[in-house]
Parts: structure tokens; C-alpha cells; sequence
């Protein structure tokens, strides 16, 4: 990415913030760092992510039951089901299968951040290795990738996980690769594009000039000057991942017993009781909207504090 560009000769004055470092490789993610700190948007959103992580670390601790424990099965009727503070030591209240609420959403947590992180991985990898062969070495390399992704990119992300979950079968596994290989276009393009356009900066014809080798130059200089753009998105598709995993569960593409600790899954059990218990549909959606929110603040914020255009604000 243009951001790690060694500064011209007679460019811009330094910023006035002393804290503000106008090198660049470490001082470009350094410099964003501070803008993170300073920046009201990129604060609520790592808050909302740290919590949740926490919530998900600490699950064996924080979690009154197991997250597949029926504790109250007993006091479930066809007609009644104990909302928040209808019954002693259920703070949230009893699902349909004698579940309690509060530690179902607390090992939900656990299990909707996996499946967003490792899918978001897989794909972060399967687009890298594409973007790069693409983006490095060009020609009929180049061109056959492309055509792939543009297939890839042709079908809808969601729907493309929908079809690659049901081929592979019912399990939280099959929800991370289906997830994943979904991904994999959008960095493997974002990739290609950013390094295409750093191929004729002036560090590369340097290098050029110095007679490295094309693999030198596009894993030692391309590549990591290249990464900016990606790993903003990789946090902006964290949140599309968690989305995306809580409406496999829901389409019962994720497999396990139907008293599973995952948020999709409790929405899935929620319809059918939502007149009596809309808190079962509740609360686990705003867990997905809030979780989706601040990994979407934390991406944009990011994309603010790395963006050339206000570099030297």
C-alpha cells in the first residue's frame, strides 16, 4: 500500500503532534496506532470486542451452567417458559429445552467468535496466497486466477457458504471452511489490486535496478507494503463472519444437539416461542448485532488511520 512509501524529497512538513512519526514501515502502524487511541469510534469498538472476548475466554468461569446443560427442564410446560426474573438463579431466564439463557449466551459467545475468527483466517490465507501468485507474478498467472475469483465473485458470499456448508455436511467445522473459502475472493482481488499498484513505485524500480529477484521483490517489498488494505479488511470481515455463521446455524447447516450454546442456533429455537418468549430471539440478536458493530468500528477506524489522505493531518 502506498502508506509504507519511503516519503519524497521536499514532500510535506512533519505533522505538529510530536507523537506522530513520519517514517515509515514500523512508523506508518505506529502512527496509526495513536490515531486508534484518539479516535472515539475506534475506542467503542475495541471496548465491544474486548468484552466480548473476555466473555468467551472466561466462559468455563463467568457461565452459571454448561452450555448443552438443561438445568431447568423441570419447569418447563407446553404453555410456559420463565422469562428474566421469573425464576431463582435464572437471571435471564429458561429456553424451550430447559436451557439457561445466560450461559447459553455466554457459550455462544465462545462459539460464534471461533467460527468468525478461524473462517475469517482460512479465508485471509486462501486470499493471500492467490492475490500474491496474481499480483506478483502477472501474465497467464495472473489471468487464470482472476477468472476464478471473478467466478467465486459471481455468486452471492452467503450463498456460496450455504452451498459449500451443505455439500460438506452439518458441523461448526463445515460452517469455518464454507465461511472461509466465501472470503477467499474478496482479499485475493483487494490484494492483486494493491500490489499492482505499487509496482511502479520507486522502491521497486530500486530494487529492480539492483537486480533482485522477482520473488525477492514481491515477498520482501510488495507484499508487505501491500498489507494495509487487507488486514483492514479482515477486521470488517470478522463481522460479516460472525453474521454470516448465526445464519448457517439458523438454517441448521451447523449440526450438534438442538440445545447447542451457539447464537444462531438459539434464534433458530426462538421463532416458534416468540409470542410467549420474545427475549429468546432477543437477545442472542443483539448479541450478533453488537458483536458485528464493533468489529465494524475497530475495521473503519482502521481504514481512517491508515489512509494516505490523512497521513499528515
Amino acid at each position: 500500500m502506498s502508506a509504507i512509501l519511503p516519503p519524497a524529497a521536499g514532500g510535506s512538513a512533519a505533522p505538529d503532534d510530536p507523537a506522530i512519526d513520519t517514517g515509515r514501515g514500523a512508523g506508518l502502524w505506529r502512527n496509526a496506532f495513536v490515531r486508534l487511541r484518539r479516535n472515539p469510534q475506534a475506542i467503542v469498538g475495541a471496548v465491544i470486542i474486548g468484552l466480548f472476548l473476555l466473555v468467551a475466554l472466561l466462559a468455563p468461569i463467568l457461565a452459571p451452567y454448561g452450555g448443552n446443560d438443561l438445568p431447568g427442564r423441570t419447569e418447563i410446560t407446553p404453555t410456559t417458559i420463565p422469562g428474566p426474573g421469573e425464576l431463582d438463579g435464572f437471571p435471564l431466564g429458561l429456553d424451550r429445552f430447559g436451557g439457561d439463557v445466560l450461559s447459553k449466551l455466554i457459550w455462544g459467545a465462545q462459539a460464534s467468535l471461533l467460527i468468525g475468527v478461524v473462517s475469517t483466517a482460512l479465508g485471509l490465507a486462501g486470499g493471500m496466497l492467490l492475490g500474491v501468485l496474481a499480483g506478483g507474478f502477472g501474465g497467464w498467472v495472473d489471468n487464470l486466477i482472476m477468472r476464478f475469483v471473478d467466478i467465486l465473485l459471481s455468486v452471492p458470499n452467503l450463498l456460496l457458504a450455504v452451498s459449500i456448508a451443505a455439500v460438506l455436511g452439518q458441523s461448526a467445522y463445515a460452517i469455518m471452511i464454507a465461511i472461509g473459502v466465501s472470503q477467499i475472493p474478496i482479499f485475493a482481488r483487494l490484494l492483486r489490486s494493491t500490489m499492482l499498484s505499487q509496482r511502479g513505485a520507486d522502491y521497486i524500480l530500486a530494487a529492480q535496478t539492483l537486480g533482485l529477484s522477482r520473488r525477492t521483490i514481491t515477498m520482501s517489498h510488495l507484499l508487505p507494503n501491500s498489507m494495509g488494505p487487507v488486514i483492514v479488511q479482515a477486521t470488517l470481515t470478522l463481522a460479516t463472519a460472525v453474521i454470516d455463521a448465526a445464519a448457517l446455524s439458523f438454517l441448521g447447516l451447523g449440526g450438534g444437539l438442538p440445545q447447542t450454546a451457539e447464537w444462531g442456533r438459539m434464534l433458530t429455537y426462538a421463532q416458534a416461542e416468540l409470542a410467549v418468549a420474545p427475549q429468546l430471539a432477543f437477545l442472542p440478536g443483539a448479541c450478533i448485532a453488537i458483536t458485528a458493530l464493533g468489529f465494524t468500528l475497530l475495521g473503519e477506524s482502521l481504514r481512517e488511520a491508515l489512509d494516505p489522505k490523512t497521513r499528515t493531518k
